[in-house]
């Protein structure tokens, strides 16, 4: 009889333990989905490091970037993701430091890469290759603090137990003064060794490309870049991104939009102190398929060029 009460026991736990086990596993697949299929908005203009690991000092001086996206809806546990990167170039070698944090209700998920990069002179008209690779760690964990529910939790244990995962990026990019192409390899580990990992929704490639136009002469003139991306999701249909970045008042204001095919639209406007201190604000709206549960995201970025 003992024996039957301890099997009895232990099926009990397991049935408490369940339901906090499938809403952390719900808030695993669902923050990363959302950040995945909705990067930082930065990525696609202002900050494009984000992105590919081969604008890693692609402008002369020391660049620092930091970025802070907050979901709009009052829900408790709400996504948040903070983004910081430091990049400096000399000569054609570049550098950079790329920190990205993600909280989405109990989970935390921490990646910290080094990029190294070259950027390699090929003739007229200001063109040139950038070639960039990062390596670095993600982590993810469960805040204790934060749990409502039995103490102690063999599911929390088990995932805070996990070591840390080592990962790391690869991108080039061919820029001239009008014309740019872009590629990137993300999450490289999962995409040579197939990880299971963090494999949920994770980027598998991204691609775009862009084309300047400007119109009059000095203060007056006006920036025009279209602008063609298209990334690749696993586990969900690829997404395309078209949009245009426009600056005016000697390259100190500007104001874009990108259209996903997923149904949700990103808009910014940002300011340029003498090209040395930016600001900008984006809203992005959610995807058609969850519009109903939420409003959307605001992201402020700030961006200095100290030296």
């Amino acid at each position: 009889m003992e024996g039957i009460n301890k099997k009895r026991n232990k099926r009990m736990k397991f049935i408490n333990y369940l339901p906090l086990m499938l809403i952390v596993g719900v808030v695993i697949l669902s923050s990363k989905a959302v950040a995945q299929i909705n990067p930082l908005g930065a990525m696609y203009f202002q900050n494009q490091y984000l992105g590919n690991a081969a604008y890693a000092g692609i402008d002369s001086g020391i660049n620092i970037s930091m970025g802070l996206r907050q979901q709009l809806s009052r829900i408790p546990g709400g996504p948040r993701n903070q983004a910081t990167t430091g990049e400096y170039r000399f000569g054609r070698v570049g550098l950079g430091l790329n920190f990205y944090n993600e909280k989405a209700g109990l989970i935390s998920s921490t990646r910290t890469v080094a990029t190294y990069a070259y950027h390699l002179p090929l003739g007229a008209e200001n063109q040139q290759l950038h070639l960039g690779l990062s390596m670095g760690f993600l982590n993810e964990r469960i805040d204790d603090f934060e749990v409502v529910g039995t103490a102690g939790d063999a599911s929390v244990g088990m995932l805070n137990q996990r070591q840390t995962y080592i990962d790391g990026d690869f991108g080039m990019a061919y820029t001239a003064n009008r014309l740019t192409i872009q590629g990137a390899l993300p999450n490289m580990k999962s995409f040579f060794a197939q990880d299971d990992r963090g494999a949920v929704n994770r980027a598998t490639f991204f691609t775009a490309v862009s084309y300047m136009v400007r119109l009059g002469q000095g203060q007056d003139a006006v920036g025009i870049e279209p602008k063609l991306s298209y990334r690749g999701i696993d586990g969900l249909d690829n997404i395309l991104d078209l949009g245009s970045n426009v600056t005016f008042a000697g390259n100190q204001v500007n104001i874009f939009g990108m259209y996903h095919s997923t149904g949700s639209t990103t808009f910014g406007f940002g300011l340029n102190y003498r090209h040395r201190l930016s600001i900008q604000g984006i809203y992005t709206t959610e995807t058609s398929a969850i519009r109903g549960n939420t409003n959307g995201n605001f992201e402020i970025n700030l961006k200095a060029r100290v030296w």
